[in-house]
């Protein structure tokens, strides 16, 4: 590996398994001081035996006190922060007509409002030396399809970059997203839906994904170095769309 990110400090939420823990896993390959955070105290414990010597925090990212806490106390730890990578978010819903306003304002808060929470936090400490924010968004904030709840949460976020991008790249603050399309991985929505029914999702990627099969994070986890990069020192504001080609299916 190349070290690019020797001595960055590098926290990740939702980092203990999925997307999240493959853009730990790069980032602290790449030689950074990586923290993740999650709920799960053991789910933590297994990602740190699978990554490395990372510092973990176990944090309900839709509890704001959590949140603070967890969030100075990786400062402290590491004696700062260069990347923030929001990750941390879930899904909930059906139908629109059979969605409560309830479920619609907690999709808000575990996938947005953390986000922009922590964002601002990480700003707050950037802004003296520089840094990148990446938040993880998905081509449902973007498309139609899937739970109106999570593509309505990824859809202010992406809003957010954007302007988020515009604000706080005067100090030196670069925000950008990353929306995956289907991406496989053990504790995955896919994998199961995989094992019900493998013939169903065959089809699934035969029709929706030109690429020819589901992405893996390890190929999101690119996109994530690539972003906190002098190499996208250009990008402001960006969503990269890392699909396959999934996108199309909505044109």
């Amino acid at each position: 590996m190349s070290k690019a990110f020797e001595g960055k400090k590098v926290l990740v939420t939702g980092g203990s398994k999925g997307i999240g823990k493959g853009i730990a896993k790069a980032f602290y390959s790449e030689g950074a001081e990586v923290g993740i955070l999650a709920r799960s105290e053991e789910g933590l414990k297994a990602a740190k035996e699978e990554i490395g010597n990372v510092w973990t925090c176990v944090c309900d990212v839709t509890v704001g006190k959590e949140r603070e806490t967890a969030f100075q106390n990786f400062v402290e730890a590491s004696g700062g922060i260069d990347v923030l990578v929001n990750n941390a978010g879930g899904s909930s819903g059906s139908k629109i007509a059979d969605t409560s306003m309830e479920e619609f304002a907690q999709a808000m808060e575990t996938n947005y409002f953390q986000a922009v929470h922590f964002s601002k936090m990480a700003h707050e400490q950037m802004k003296e030396h520089g840094g990148a924010v990446i938040n993880i968004t998905s081509i449902f904030g973007k498309e139609a399809g899937g739970k109106a709840t999570y593509n309505n949460a990824k859809a202010a976020l992406i809003s957010f970059t954007k302007a988020a991008g515009n604000e706080w790249i005067k100090d030196g603050v670069r925000v950008n997203s990353i929306a995956p399309g289907s991406i496989l991985h053990p504790t995955g929505n896919w994998q199961k839906r995989i094992e019900e029914d493998p013939e169903a999702m065959e089809r699934f990627v035969d029709e929706n994904i030109p690429a020819g099969r589901f992405g893996n994070v390890e190929e999101v986890a690119d996109a994530a170095l690539f972003l906190a990069s002098h190499e996208a020192r250009w990008l402001v504001g960006t969503t990269l769309t890392a699909d396959g080609g999934q996108s199309r299916m909505n044109i």
